[in-house]
């Protein structure tokens, strides 16, 4: 049976390390999206585009996981593969290049090919919705893996 992969410059990270992170990040994804849909551009949002409130908590919950786990897998299994200094960094620059290639694969067609009116301000407020969620994830994941990193190579006392 193989050793699991490095975390960070000397620690290793299973598959635990990777569900907290992912919780973590689907709880930040989710308050935020929380925050965002008590505004009334979340309330003109949801009414243009016939969006019912309590499946779109329900899917940002589920978004939030899977965005969660894809920056969480990615960070403990090739953080040298990432661009950035430390964890947080590379975490926060990641959910970044995660939110960009979403806008242009999920958020485009969904919006411009659908024959929706007036899809530009629909992209944009989708867009700057997820400029605030997805970067949410991924700073809450950098930070909680830069401190277990921090924690796991400190002795403990009486050991």
């Amino acid at each position: 049976m193989r050793p699991p992969r490095q975390f960070g410059p000397h620690q290793r990270a299973g598959w635990g390390v990777v569900a907290v992170l992912t919780v973590a990040g689907a709880a930040a994804f989710w308050l935020a999206n929380l925050v965002i849909s008590l505004t009334p551009f979340a309330a003109e949002y949801r009414a243009g585009l016939s969006i019912a409130y309590v499946p779109m908590q329900l899917q940002a919950l589920a978004g939030g996981l899977v965005l969660g786990f894809v920056v969480s897998f990615v960070l403990t299994r090739f953080p040298e593969s990432l661009m950035g200094r430390n964890l947080v960094a590379k975490a926060f620059v990641f959910s970044l290049v995660l939110m960009v290639f979403m806008t242009l694969v999920i958020e485009v067609p969904s919006k411009m090919f659908t024959g929706i009116s007036d899809p530009l301000r629909y992209l944009a407020t989708a867009t700057a919705f997820n400029a605030i969620r997805i970067p949410t994830l991924g700073l809450v994941v950098g930070l909680l893996a830069q401190w277990q990193a921090r924690t796991r190579r400190a002795p403990r006392p009486g050991v």
